[in-house]
Protein backbone atom coordinates (compact mmCIF):
# COMPACT_ATOMS: atom_id res chain seq x y z
CA UNK A 1 0.00 0.00 0.00
CA UNK A 2 1.78 3.05 -0.85
CA UNK A 3 -0.51 5.81 0.42
CA UNK A 4 -4.08 5.42 1.87
CA UNK A 5 -6.10 8.40 0.78
CA UNK A 6 -9.47 9.11 1.83
CA UNK A 7 -12.19 9.67 -0.46
CA UNK A 8 -14.63 11.63 1.10
CA UNK A 9 -13.35 15.48 0.27
CA UNK A 10 -14.83 17.01 3.49
CA UNK A 11 -12.57 14.95 5.67
CA UNK A 12 -8.87 16.08 6.71
CA UNK A 13 -6.81 14.31 3.96
CA UNK A 14 -7.72 16.57 1.33
CA UNK A 15 -5.26 18.77 -0.26
CA UNK A 16 -6.63 22.21 0.84
CA UNK A 17 -4.94 25.56 1.82
CA UNK A 18 -3.13 23.97 4.65
CA UNK A 19 -0.87 21.82 2.08
CA UNK A 20 2.33 23.70 2.88
CA UNK A 21 2.11 22.70 6.52
CA UNK A 22 1.57 18.99 5.53
CA UNK A 23 4.42 17.28 6.67
CA UNK A 24 5.86 13.16 6.95
CA UNK A 25 5.98 12.13 10.40
CA UNK A 26 7.88 8.75 11.68
CA UNK A 27 5.34 5.89 13.54
CA UNK A 28 6.69 3.35 15.17
CA UNK A 29 4.92 0.44 15.18
CA UNK A 30 4.91 -2.85 17.60
CA UNK A 31 6.98 -5.73 15.62
CA UNK A 32 5.41 -7.17 12.42
CA UNK A 33 2.36 -5.22 12.84
CA UNK A 34 3.29 -2.17 9.85
CA UNK A 35 0.94 -3.09 7.34
CA UNK A 36 -1.93 -3.51 10.18
CA UNK A 37 -1.13 -0.17 11.75
CA UNK A 38 -0.95 1.63 8.15
CA UNK A 39 -5.30 -0.04 7.54
CA UNK A 40 -5.88 1.36 10.60
CA UNK A 41 -4.21 5.11 9.58
CA UNK A 42 -6.25 5.32 6.62
CA UNK A 43 -9.61 3.82 8.22
CA UNK A 44 -9.47 7.22 10.26
CA UNK A 45 -8.40 9.40 7.19
CA UNK A 46 -4.86 10.09 7.54
CA UNK A 47 -2.21 9.40 4.28
CA UNK A 48 0.24 6.67 5.14
CA UNK A 49 3.20 4.97 3.49
CA UNK A 50 4.84 1.98 4.10
CA UNK A 51 7.87 1.55 1.94
CA UNK A 52 8.75 -1.87 1.04
CA UNK A 53 11.09 -4.01 -0.65
CA UNK A 54 11.52 -7.46 -2.22
CA UNK A 55 13.50 -9.89 -0.79
CA UNK A 56 14.85 -13.20 -0.86
CA UNK A 57 14.36 -15.56 2.41
CA UNK A 58 15.51 -19.19 2.52
CA UNK A 59 14.00 -21.76 4.28
CA UNK A 60 13.49 -25.67 4.06
CA UNK A 61 16.09 -25.60 0.95
CA UNK A 62 13.24 -23.41 -0.88
CA UNK A 63 14.21 -19.50 -2.24
CA UNK A 64 10.66 -17.55 -1.64
CA UNK A 65 10.46 -13.54 -2.72
CA UNK A 66 8.67 -11.63 -0.45
CA UNK A 67 7.79 -7.98 -0.08
CA UNK A 68 9.12 -6.78 3.87
CA UNK A 69 9.22 -3.12 5.01
CA UNK A 70 12.12 -1.25 4.23
CA UNK A 71 12.30 0.09 7.69
CA UNK A 72 10.85 -2.63 9.96
CA UNK A 73 8.90 -1.22 12.92
CA UNK A 74 8.54 2.07 11.24
CA UNK A 75 5.92 3.86 8.84
CA UNK A 76 4.94 7.52 8.11
CA UNK A 77 2.27 9.35 8.25
CA UNK A 78 1.25 12.38 6.84
CA UNK A 79 0.19 15.27 9.06
CA UNK A 80 -0.83 19.23 9.28
CA UNK A 81 -0.51 19.13 12.87
CA UNK A 82 -2.50 22.13 13.07
CA UNK A 83 -5.04 20.77 11.43
CA UNK A 84 -5.24 17.15 11.92
CA UNK A 85 -5.92 15.11 15.25
CA UNK A 86 -2.26 13.66 15.83
CA UNK A 87 -3.10 12.63 19.21
CA UNK A 88 -5.23 9.96 17.58
CA UNK A 89 -2.51 8.06 15.47
CA UNK A 90 -0.54 7.01 19.08
CA UNK A 91 -3.72 5.46 19.81
CA UNK A 92 -4.14 3.66 16.95
CA UNK A 93 -4.09 -0.39 17.09
CA UNK A 94 -0.28 -1.69 16.55
CA UNK A 95 1.20 1.60 16.47
CA UNK A 96 3.99 2.53 19.34
CA UNK A 97 3.10 5.65 18.74
CA UNK A 98 4.98 9.10 16.80
CA UNK A 99 8.79 10.07 17.52
CA UNK A 100 8.37 12.91 19.27
CA UNK A 101 10.41 15.89 19.97
CA UNK A 102 9.41 18.04 23.30
CA UNK A 103 5.71 18.27 23.23
CA UNK A 104 5.20 17.83 19.36
CA UNK A 105 6.12 14.71 16.85
CA UNK A 106 9.50 15.51 15.08
CA UNK A 107 8.72 15.72 11.41
CA UNK A 108 10.97 13.24 9.10
CA UNK A 109 13.56 15.34 6.99
CA UNK A 110 12.48 16.65 3.61
CA UNK A 111 12.85 15.09 0.60
CA UNK A 112 13.60 11.79 2.77
CA UNK A 113 10.17 10.42 2.00
CA UNK A 114 9.43 12.23 -0.95
CA UNK A 115 12.08 10.62 -2.76
CA UNK A 116 11.29 6.97 -1.49
CA UNK A 117 7.56 7.79 -3.23
CA UNK A 118 9.34 8.57 -6.32
CA UNK A 119 11.01 5.31 -6.17
CA UNK A 120 8.15 3.12 -5.59
CA UNK A 121 6.13 1.22 -7.39
CA UNK A 122 1.55 0.92 -6.60
CA UNK A 123 1.97 -1.71 -3.90
CA UNK A 124 5.02 0.56 -2.10
CA UNK A 125 7.81 -1.08 -3.24
CA UNK A 126 10.72 0.32 -3.12
CA UNK A 127 12.95 0.15 -6.67
CA UNK A 128 16.39 1.66 -6.15
CA UNK A 129 17.96 0.22 -9.52
CA UNK A 130 17.26 3.81 -11.75
CA UNK A 131 20.66 4.84 -11.47
CA UNK A 132 22.61 2.05 -12.70
CA UNK A 133 26.16 2.51 -14.82
CA UNK A 134 28.19 0.18 -16.48
CA UNK A 135 31.47 -0.70 -14.58
CA UNK A 136 30.09 0.06 -11.58
CA UNK A 137 29.87 -2.46 -8.38
CA UNK A 138 26.58 -3.72 -7.61
CA UNK A 139 24.99 -5.96 -4.72
CA UNK A 140 22.37 -8.58 -5.68
CA UNK A 141 19.34 -8.46 -3.27
CA UNK A 142 17.61 -11.16 -4.61
CA UNK A 143 17.43 -14.86 -5.78
CA UNK A 144 19.95 -17.30 -5.58
CA UNK A 145 23.04 -14.80 -5.69
CA UNK A 146 21.67 -12.44 -3.21
CA UNK A 147 24.11 -10.62 -1.14
CA UNK A 148 26.75 -11.30 -3.70
CA UNK A 149 28.53 -8.32 -5.13
CA UNK A 150 29.89 -7.63 -8.35
CA UNK A 151 30.51 -5.59 -11.23
CA UNK A 152 27.99 -4.14 -13.96
CA UNK A 153 29.10 -5.35 -17.39
CA UNK A 154 26.16 -4.05 -19.52
CA UNK A 155 22.25 -2.88 -19.40
CA UNK A 156 19.86 -4.27 -21.30
CA UNK A 157 16.79 -2.41 -22.89
CA UNK A 158 14.37 -5.55 -21.52
CA UNK A 159 15.54 -4.90 -17.97
CA UNK A 160 18.21 -7.32 -17.83
CA UNK A 161 21.81 -6.66 -17.10
CA UNK A 162 24.75 -9.10 -17.46
CA UNK A 163 27.38 -9.01 -13.73
CA UNK A 164 30.06 -10.60 -13.03
CA UNK A 165 29.91 -12.01 -9.34
CA UNK A 166 33.02 -12.19 -7.19
CA UNK A 167 32.29 -15.60 -6.40
CA UNK A 168 34.50 -18.37 -4.65
CA UNK A 169 37.59 -15.97 -5.50
CA UNK A 170 36.53 -16.31 -8.91
CA UNK A 171 34.12 -14.28 -11.40
CA UNK A 172 30.91 -15.96 -12.69
CA UNK A 173 29.09 -14.16 -15.35
CA UNK A 174 25.27 -13.98 -14.36
CA UNK A 175 22.03 -12.67 -16.40
CA UNK A 176 19.83 -10.74 -13.82
CA UNK A 177 16.69 -8.60 -13.83
CA UNK A 178 17.69 -4.92 -13.41
CA UNK A 179 15.46 -4.84 -10.10
CA UNK A 180 17.21 -7.35 -8.71
CA UNK A 181 20.46 -5.13 -8.13
CA UNK A 182 21.50 -2.40 -5.89
CA UNK A 183 24.29 -0.04 -6.69
CA UNK A 184 27.25 0.43 -4.07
Amino acid sequence: MISAICNDPSSRCEDGPTESARRWYVVQTRPRREAGVALQLAAQHFRAFLPKMSRTVRHARKLRLVETPLFPGYLFVSLDLGRDRWRSVNGTFGAVGLIMGDEFPSPAPRGVVESLLSCADARGACRFDHDLVEGQKVKVLVGPFADAIGSLIRLDAHERVRVLLDIMGGQVPATLERSALAAL
